[in-house]
């Protein structure tokens, strides 16, 4: 039995103030680095989907947008942690500047084997994007170009995350502990909301 909150849960990372004007600086980012060039953004399903709505709405010029479904997968005939990735909701990139956006950069396997696939595709760039970098959780040798905030190595929900198909429409993000999750999943409440300020970095384009 899942639990459905009557009220904000968990120690807030980010505000929604906070997490609009990072919003505002990636904008103002992806815009000077662009150089008013079409763009064609690749939004990963789901949990990119508040920030891509967001960002969109920050940027100028022609913008196409597509899809992506990335999901992680175990079973006797695949490696474990092995990665699927559905394209059939993406244009035509032959060509085009493309964004790809997501809500968090954890391993960074999923964005490698994304970045792969769509530069197979014929695009003139592809650059990525995204709203949260966990720290030291990184194993492949690539970074996003655009990064909104740094945060630690936490299980983090609300702005489009998740845990078990909850708190996707928290205005703020949070951080769930373990005692949280084994409250969550015991279908009981977890503690109620504080704000616990993190160190965080505005991210910037790569040079």
């Amino acid at each position: 039995m899942k639990f459905r909150p009557a009220r904000t849960p968990m120690h807030v990372l980010l505000t929604a103030a906070e997490i609009g004007a990072g919003i505002d600086r990636l904008a103002a980012a992806v815009r000077d680095a662009g150089g008013g060039r079409p763009l064609t953004i690749v939004a990963v399903l789901t949990g990119s989907i508040v920030v891509v709505a967001d960002l969109i709405r920050r940027l100028e010029g022609p913008i196409r947008l597509g899809m992506v479904w990335a999901s992680s997968y175990r079973g006797a005939a695949t490696t474990p942690g092995g990665l699927e990735l559905h394209l059939d909701q993406l244009p035509d990139l032959t060509g085009h500047e493309v964004l790809v956006v997501d809500d968090i950069f954890d391993s960074g396997r999923t964005l490698q084997a994304l970045l792969g696939e769509l530069r197979g595709r014929g695009a003139d760039r592809v650059r990525s994007l995204v709203l949260l970098r966990k720290r030291g959780r990184a194993e492949v040798g690539i970074e996003p170009d655009f990064v909104g905030f740094d945060i630690p190595d936490l299980f983090v929900v609300g702005y489009g995350l998740d845990f078990d198909g909850g708190w996707r429409h928290l205005p703020h993000i949070a951080a769930l502990d373990p005692e949280d999750i084994a409250a969550i999943r015991a279908g009981r409440p977890p503690h109620d909301a504080a704000h616990v300020p993190t160190t965080r970095v505005a991210g910037l384009p790569r040079p």
